[in-house]
């Protein structure tokens, strides 16, 4: 009786929450535009908090939570604002490290891009990083004209360093014993399982990397602040620098206070607009012109539909949501180009496969596939992408690893030291192979191996064909290699450096556009918000999209009704129902 009435509790408020969006979402529709950007207008971006690489999957998460800009958001304002009369400039709230490499690397195009419009870019920090590390938060400040530091702030530059536990002789100690096979030795992602320390050649593959990086930040550092290359190599390594020793050394323009750098900008009045505000006023760029698809596939890579629901929380690349996509983008005639953004560490081998083939299916169907890649597109995320028409990567992205690793641990000796028997029934020799009490025999080993031995000469095939290299060619870059995207260019991993403005470069070349041709950049599945979401349980649409005006009051009307219904008043509750 109580689950019947909870049940009919949460429909009725379903249907209230829903009956609330349709008559405000009605009221919004017909209501007047939104107001106008202001004659004179500081764009303001913080970049202390993370961006994800699209926004919220869920419309519904819009009702609960905060909107927050995504990194597209951020790269598709500051480039709207660039040729915007209104917009005065752009303040940036700067502080740890939030941001990987690649990521920060985009946003620091995004600002240089935005500064040759000639229009100032300031940058302020109460202090990159506090008794930790600030090195990119810095690295991004240095696109700025002018950075300023809080008077008792410092600046975080104590280089780069990797630390890792290695699990090895507790899970001895306990019982645990690890079996996992690898192809190859640079496979290193459950080294902290399987081994007591670096193996040669996980301590080579870190150096080579942590020292890769190292230099990119100093050269652009250094080239940012007008110092020379070796200087910048040390002061990056050698801080936390106070204030005044920031200043002194020139990693700083100014030590004062954020109302005392806001106030640069303020001179006649400016207004300040959040990236949000500003595009929902002023509207995106790339809106009219020849379409271009836009698929993201964000997280670790796995097959079926996405795991979750509403508030799910984490993002992962489903192999089916992913799918769909490119044939929606391919059965789309006004498409002419797809580009694909990859940011995932790698997963399930046969997600990656279904996916990969969807790339190749669309471009048998006329329609080329430029990836762009993020912070990571490694082993999995390398394979989605193989067989693009062209990648694209920034200097800092992690990707290759082109490999396979897999295996499971064996657990009986700890139960039995914990006084737990384990026992079973089973039909054919091998019903016990994935066991978490039972070793392999030599014959499922055998079986284990010769699965991995497949997957892994797959993937280099799939590599070959794809980059246009012969096997022996591949062998020399593969062995589960992280290469930096810099590296991976001069491997032929890569075609290009760049973000998103070099992928929609490449996408106009490959669909026959001049490079400067207006072209449409739609996202794939369509991006809906809550008022789409209300128009299609109204009307039964699957696909068609509402205008977007209005959506962002609908949803600061509506998110405490929503946290009302997910968590009403009382004692009653109501939830809202590898490659590696």
């Amino acid at each position: 009786m109580r689950r019947l009435l909870v049940g009919f509790l949460a429909i009725v408020g379903l249907l209230v929450l829903f009956a609330a969006a349709a008559a405000v979402g009605l009221f919004l529709w017909l209501a007047p535009e939104e107001p106008e950007v202001p004659p004179r207008t500081i764009l303001a971006l913080d970049l202390t908090q993370s961006l994800a690489e699209r926004a919220a999957a869920d419309p519904l998460e819009e009702l609960v939570f905060e909107p927050a800009p995504s990194l597209r958001d951020v790269v598709d304002a500051l480039q709207r604002a660039a040729s915007d009369p209104r917009v005065v400039g752009v303040f940036a709230l700067l502080g740890d490290d939030v941001y990987g490499f690649a990521t920060t690397q985009e946003l620091r195009a995004a600002i240089k891009a935005f500064r040759a419009s000639r229009k100032p870019a300031i940058a302020f920090a109460d202090s990159f990083g506090e008794f930790g590390s600030g090195l990119r938060s810095y690295y991004l400040a240095t696109a700025f004209d002018e950075i300023w530091l809080q008077p008792g702030g410092s600046v975080g530059l104590v280089g780069l360093r990797s630390e890792n536990p290695f699990l090895r002789d507790v899970l001895e100690k306990i019982g645990v014993e690890p079996r996992f096979e690898r192809r190859e030795e640079y496979k290193t992602v459950f080294n902290n399982f399987i081994e007591s320390g670096f193996t040669k050649a996980h301590k080579e593959e870190l150096e080579r990397l942590l020292g890769t990086l190292y230099r990119q930040v100093a050269r652009d550092v250094a080239a940012s602040r007008g110092l020379a290359p070796e200087a910048a190599e040390r002061l990056l390594g050698g801080g936390p620098w106070l204030a005044s020793e920031a200043e002194r050394e020139r990693l700083v323009d100014h030590v004062g206070w954020r109302d005392e750098a806001l106030d640069r900008l303020r001179g006649g009045g400016a207004k300040v607009l959040s990236v949000l505000d500003y595009l929902e006023r002023a509207g995106r760029p790339n809106r009219k012109g020849t379409r271009i698809a836009l698929v993201h596939g964000s997280g670790p890579i796995q097959r079926g539909d996405p795991a979750g629901g509403l508030l799910s929380g984490d993002r992962i690349m489903s192999a089916d949501e992913v799918a769909q996509a490119f044939r929606q983008a391919v059965a789309d005639p006004k498409v002419k180009a797809i580009i694909f953004r990859v940011d995932s560490p790698g997963g399930s081998a046969v997600a990656s496969e279904t996916i990969w083939r969807e790339t190749i299916r669309a471009q048998k169907a006329g329609k080329p596939v430029i990836v762009s890649m993020g912070d990571y597109a490694g082993s999995g995320g390398y394979y989605v992408a193989a067989g693009a028409s062209k990648i694209v990567a920034q200097p800092g992205t992690l990707t290759g690893s082109i490999g396979v690793i897999a295996g499971k641990v064996v657990t009986r000796a700890m139960w039995e030291k914990l006084g737990i028997a384990w026992d079973w029934v089973g039909y054919g020799e091998n019903a016990g192979m994935f066991s978490l009490i039972e070793d392999f025999t030599p014959e499922q080993r055998q079986r284990f191996e010769a699965g991995l031995d497949n997957v892994y000469e797959i993937f280099k095939t799939r590599v070959a064909a794809g980059r246009r290299m012969t096997s022996e060619e591949v062998e020399a870059v593969a062995k589960g290699r992280v290469w930096t995207g810099e590296e991976a260019m001069a491997k032929g991993l890569v075609d290009a450096l760049g973000g998103y403005g070099t992928a929609l470069a490449l996408a106009r070349e490959a669909a026959g556009l001049a490079p400067d041709a207006p072209v449409e950049l739609v996202s794939f599945p369509p991006e809906r918000g809550p008022l789409d979401l209300v128009w299609a349980l109204l009307t039964g649409e699957k696909h068609e999209r509402r205008p977007e005006a209005g959506t962002a009051a609908l949803v600061r009307l509506l998110r405490p009704l929503v946290r009302l219904v997910e968590e009403p008043p009382g004692p009653l509750t109501m939830p809202l129902g590898e490659l590696r």
